[in-house]
C-alpha cells in the first residue's frame, strides 16, 4: 500500500535527507521525500501507524509528519508548527526571500499547500505559472500577480440554525434548544469567487468617484473658456487633483504597486511589473512637479510656468486596469459554472441506521462501513453495496444509459444516482474522494487547469517579454529626448509610459488558459468529460476511432421485436405477457407492455403476480397460470419445453438477442424476442465522424454473424469480431505504428489496457474507476453522437486558442511601435497613456469575450 504525507520542517536538502534515510530505516517501509512541495511518498508492506512515524522522526528532528487529507474531507484550520531547520535551527520566516540553513534561497508566498493539486478550497493561478502548485490562503501568483482563484468544494457541510435564535448553530437538523422551534438550513456563505468580485467591484466604485473628477479638471483646458478657471487657478486645481488621487493609488489599486513591487524584488516580471513602473512614474513625476517645480526645464512647463501633471494619466490608467481585473475575475465564475452544476447533483444529507433507529446526519459524518438507509427518490449518498432490500436505480447521470437499472442485494450503487419508488438499506464503502461522482468533479477541475501544448509557445515568449518591453520603453525615451521635436522631454517620457502600458502581457498569458477552461465547462455541460488540455488538443487531430458494440452502437433500451406461437395465436399470448408485465417496474416487462399498446392491445386484470429476481415473472391472467422468463424460470416450474422451440430460441440468441419463453399452465407455447435496436444517433454520428475524416472500426466480442449484421447497417469500412482486450490492444499499437491518431471508445474495464494506449481514451457511459482512469475522455450520456461532441468540442478550442494567440500576438507587434511614436512622422500621430491602458484593458476583455463565445457554440 502507498500513502501520502505531509512532512513540516524541513528546510533544506539536508533536512529531507534526514527525514528520507529515517524513514527508511523503519522495517517494511519504502519511502521517497521531496522538499517542494514537502511530501513523504510510503509503500509499506502493512499498515503502520502515522504515531510511529512521527516517533521516528521527533528522534532525529524537529519533524511533523501527517497523512494528507483526501479530496472532500473537511478540514479544521490548524495552527502550522513554523519550521526549524535541522542543521541551524534557523527559523523560516514569512519574507520573500530567506537563506536556508544549506545557503539555497528559498521563496515563501503565502502557505503553500503540499496537499493533492485537487483539494478542495485551495487556490491555484489561472495562468498555471507554477504548475500544478496550490496555496492555502487568497491573495495573488508571485509570478505574474494575478488574483489566485479557488478550487470549488465538494459537499460543503449543511448547517442549521433557529430563525428565531441565529446564535443556535449545529450540523444537524434538530429543534432549537431556546424556543424549542424546528432549525432550518443555513443559506451557503459566499463563494470566495464571489468575494473576491465583489471587493473589486467596491474599489471599481471608489476608483470611478475619485478619478473621474480628476478627468474633467485635466480635460478642461479642452472646454472654450475653461470655467474651471474662474473658480481657481492651476496650481490650486493641481492640488485637488493630489488629493483626489490618494483613494484611488493608495486603496483602491495599491495592489498593482504591491504586485508590481513583488515581481522586481523576486525577479519574476510580469504585466503588474509594467503597470507598476507605468503608472508609478507618471504618480511620482506628478508630485516632484507639485511639490518642486523649479527644478524642471521649460519643456515640462505650460505657457503659464506650471508644470504639466499627470494625476489624470495616473488614476485613468489604474482605474482601467481595475475595470479589466473585474471583468476577468467575472469571467472566472462563469467558466467554472460547470463543476458547479455537477456538484450539485452530491447530496448533503443521509439516513443512517444505528441500532434499529434512522438518523439524519451529514454526508461528512459517513465512515466506511455505516449501514444508511436510502428512500424512494432519495439521491444515493455513497458508493457501496445494498445489504437489505431491492430497488431499480435510475444511473443514467453517471452511466448515461437511459433504463433504471434492478438493484437486489450485493448489487453496487454509485452516489449521485436516484433511487426508484422502493427502500433500501445499503453499507458504505467509498466515501468523499473516493466516491466516482468525486472523481468526475476531480476530473474536470483537473482539465480545466492543465496545460495544453501550443501554450508552451505563449510561455517561451512571456519569459522574455517584459525585460524586451522595459528596454524598448528606455529606447523610446531616449529616441525622443535626442531627436524628438519640442518639447522633446516631454515626448519621451509621455511615450515611454505608453508603452509600458500598452504591451502588458495579460491578454497573451490567457489566450490559453481561459479556452480551456471554458471549453472544459462547455463539454462537461454537454456529457463531454475532459481529462486534461493535451487531450482537448489531441482529440482535434485523430483520423482512426475504435469503437465496441455493446452499449456504444446499440439503443440501450430494449424493445420486443417479435412474438412466436406454436398455435398460431400471437396476439393472444401478448395479451397474456402484457397483462402481466403491466405489474412489474423491469425494463424487459415495460418493453413488452409498450409492445402490446403500440398494436392496441388491452391489458387484463392479473392475480397473485410475483417477480423472481433474475429469472422472470409469474401469475395468473384469466383463469390461465402465466410465466415468463428465461429457461431458469422454466426448469423451477417444471415447464416442458418441445425440443422445437429449444431450437427456435438458440437459433435467435445466437443473433445476441435477448429470448423470453412464455408458458401458459406449465407448457412454453412461444416466446418474445427483444433487441437492442442500434441507436439512431450512431448512425447519424458515424456518417458525420467519416465526413470529416475518421475511419470507424468496430471490435466486439459478439460472434461474426451479429458483428457483420451490425457493421453492414452502418456501413463501416472493417471490423473485428470475437476480440479479447489483448486483441483490442495489438490492433490499436498496430494502427499506431502506421502513423494513425488513434481514440478508443470503451464501456468497461475490459476495455481499460486499450483505452490507455489509445491517443485519446473514451470511456463510454462507464461507471467502472478503471475506465475512468484509463481514459482521457468520459462520455457521461453513453452516446456515440458524444463522440462528435468531443471531435467538435476540440476542433473549437483549438480554433479559440489560435485566435486568442493571433489577438495578442497581433495587438503587441501593432501596439507596441504605435505607443513609441513611429507614426508621429509620417501621420502626426501619438498614443496617449490613458489610451494605452483602455487598449491593454480590452485586450485581455478581447481575449476573455471570445473565450467565452465557446458557451455559446454548437457541439
Amino acid at each position: 500500500m502507498t500513502h501520502n504525507y505531509t512532512i513540516s520542517g524541513m528546510s533544506c536538502d539536508g533536512c529531507r535527507a534526514k527525514v528520507e534515510k529515517t524513514l527508511n530505516g523503519i522495517e517494511g517501509i519504502q519511502a521517497v521525500v521531496v522538499l517542494e512541495p514537502p511530501v513523504a511518498i510510503i509503500t509499506m508492506e502493512k499498515h503502520i501507524p502515522t504515531e510511529s512515524l512521527q516517533e521516528a522522526l521527533s528522534a532525529v528532528g524537529k519533524y511533523t509528519i501527517k497523512m494528507e487529507m483526501p479530496m472532500g474531507t473537511p478540514s479544521k484550520k490548524e495552527e502550522k508548527p513554523k519550521a526549524e531547520s535541522c542543521c541551524s535551527a534557523v527559523k523560516q520566516e514569512d519574507k520573500p526571500t530567506e537563506k536556508s540553513c544549506c545557503g539555497a534561497e528559498k521563496h515563501h508566498h503565502k502557505t503553500e499547500s503540499p496537499i493533492l493539486i485537487n483539494a478542495p478550497g485551495k487556490y491555484y493561478c489561472p495562468m498555471h505559472c507554477e504548475g500544478d502548485k496550490v496555496y492555502d490562503e487568497a491573495g495573488d501568483c508571485p509570478v505574474c500577480g494575478m488574483d489566485l482563484v479557488q478550487q470549488p468544494v465538494l459537499n460543503v457541510r449543511q448547517q442549521y440554525t433557529c430563525p428565531m435564535h441565529p446564535e443556535i448553530i449545529q450540523d444537524s437538523p434538530g429543534s432549537c434548544p431556546i424556543c424549542g422551534m424546528d432549525l432550518v438550513p443555513m443559506e451557503p456563505k459566499e463563494s470566495e469567487e464571489n468575494k473576491a468580485y465583489l471587493d473589486l467591484w467596491h474599489k471599481m466604485k471608489i476608483a470611478i468617484i475619485f478619478t473621474l473628477p480628476i478627468f474633467i479638471i485635466a480635460m478642461s483646458d479642452m472646454i472654450p473658456n475653461n470655467p474651471m478657471m474662474k473658480i481657481m487657478d492651476v496650481e490650486k486645481w493641481n492640488w485637488v487633483q493630489l488629493i483626489l488621487s490618494l483613494p484611488v493609488v493608495f486603496y483602491a489599486c495599491s495592489m498593482f504597486f504591491v504586485r508590481a513591487w513583488k515581481s522586481i524584488v523576486t525577479w519574476n516580471l510580469n504585466m503588474f511589473t509594467l503597470i507598476g513602473i507605468g503608472s508609478g512614474m507618471a504618480f511620482l513625476f506628478s508630485l516632484v512637479g507639485l511639490f518642486f517645480p523649479d527644478i524642471f526645464p521649460d519643456e515640462f512647463k505650460t505657457h503659464n510656468g506650471a508644470v504639466h501633471l499627470y494625476f489624470e494619466a495616473t488614476t485613468v490608467i489604474l482605474t482601467l486596469v481595475l475595470l479589466g481585473q473585474l471583468l476577468e475575475a467575472k469571467a472566472h465564475s462563469r467558466t467554472s459554472s460547470a463543476i458547479k452544476e455537477l456538484l450539485k447533483l452530491a447530496p448533503t444529507e443521509a439516513t443512517l441506521v444505528s441500532g434499529g433507529v434512522d438518523k439524519i446526519i451529514s454526508i461528512h459524518d459517513i465512515k466506511k462501513g455505516d449501514l444508511l438507509r436510502v428512500k424512494p427518490g432519495d439521491k444515493i449518498p455513497v458508493d457501496g453495496k445494498i445489504t437489505t432490500g431491492e430497488s431499480t436505480i435510475d444511473e443514467s447521470m453517471i452511466t448515461g444509459e437511459p433504463i433504471p437499472v434492478d438493484k437486489k442485494v450485493g448489487d453496487s450503487v454509485v452516489s449521485g444516482t436516484i433511487n426508484g419508488n422502493k427502500s433500501f438499506v445499503m453499507i458504505a464503502e467509498k466515501v468523499g474522494s473516493e466516491t466516482l461522482l468525486s472523481q468526475i468533479v476531480q476530473m474536470v477541475n483537473t482539465a480545466s487547469r492543465s496545460r495544453a501544448p501550443i501554450q508552451k509557445l505563449a510561455d517561451r515568449i512571456a519569459k522574455y517579454f517584459v525585460p524586451i518591453v522595459v528596454a524598448v520603453s528606455l529606447m523610446t525615451f531616449l529616441v525622443w529626448a535626442n531627436f524628438g521635436p519640442e518639447p522633446a522631454l516631454v515626448y519621451g517620457f509621455i511615450n515611454a509610459i505608453a508603452v509600458l502600458i500598452i504591451a502588458c502581457p495579460c491578454a497573451l498569458g490567457l489566450a490559453t488558459p481561459m479556452s480551456v477552461m471554458v471549453g472544459v465547462g462547455k463539454g462537461a455541460q454537454s456529457g463531454v468529460l475532459i481529462k486534461d488540455a493535451e487531450a482537448l488538443e489531441n482529440m482535434n487531430k485523430v483520423n482512426v476511432l475504435i469503437t465496441d458494440k455493446t452499449g456504444t452502437l446499440t439503443e440501450g433500451k430494449p424493445s420486443v421485436e417479435k412474438i412466436f406461437s406454436t398455435q398460431n395465436n400471437e396476439n393472444e399470448l401478448l395479451q397474456n405477457i402484457a397483462s402481466l408485465n403491466q405489474y412489474s417496474e423491469h425494463p424487459l416487462a415495460q418493453a413488452v407492455v409498450n409492445f402490446a399498446q403500440a398494436k392496441n392491445i388491452a391489458v387484463l386484470e392479473a392475480k397473485d403476480f410475483e417477480a423472481i429476481i433474475g429469472k422472470g415473472v409469474v401469475g395468473i391472467v384469466g383463469d390461465k397460470k402465466v410465466a415468463l422468463g428465461n429457461k431458469k424460470l422454466m426448469e423451477q416450474f417444471d415447464v416442458a419445453i418441445s425440443p422445437e422451440i429449444e431450437n427456435k430460441i438458440v437459433a435467435e440468441q445466437k443473433l445476441g438477442k435477448t429470448v423470453s419463453y412464455i408458458a401458459i399452465d406449465n407448457v412454453v407455447l412461444g416466446y418474445v424476442t427483444i433487441t437492442d435496436a442500434i441507436k439512431e444517433t450512431t448512425k447519424v454520428a458515424i456518417k458525420e465522424l467519416m465526413r470529416q475524416g475518421v475511419e470507424v472500426i468496430m471490435l466486439t466480442g459478439d460472434n461474426v454473424n451479429t458483428a457483420k449484421a451490425v457493421a453492414d447497417e452502418l456501413h463501416l469500412a472493417s471490423f473485428i469480431a470475437s476480440c479479447l482486450p489483448e486483441d483490442k490492444l495489438k490492433e490499436i499499437q498496430r494502427l499506431q505504428a502506421e502513423g494513425k491518431i488513434v481514440a478508443m471508445a470503451g464501456d468497461g474495464i475490459n476495455d481499460a489496457p486499450a483505452l490507455a494506449q489509445a491517443n485519446v481514451g473514451i470511456a463510454m457511459g462507464t461507471g467502472t474507476d478503471v475506465a475512468i482512469e484509463s481514459a482521457k475522455i468520459t462520455l457521461v450520456k453513453g452516446d456515440l453522437q458524444g463522440i462528435v461532441k468531443a471531435k467538435n468540442l476540440s476542433h473549437a478550442v483549438m480554433k479559440n486558442i489560435n485566435q486568442n494567440l493571433f489577438f495578442a500576438f497581433f495587438y503587441n507587434v501593432l501596439g507596441i511601435p504605435i505607443a513609441a511614436g513611429v507614426l508621429y512622422p509620417f501621420f502626426g500621430l501619438l498614443l496617449s497613456p490613458m489610451i494605452a491602458a483602455l487598449a491593454m484593458s480590452f485586450s485581455s476583455v478581447s481575449v476573455i469575450a471570445n473565450a467565452l463565445r465557446l458557451r455559446n457554440g454548437k457541439l
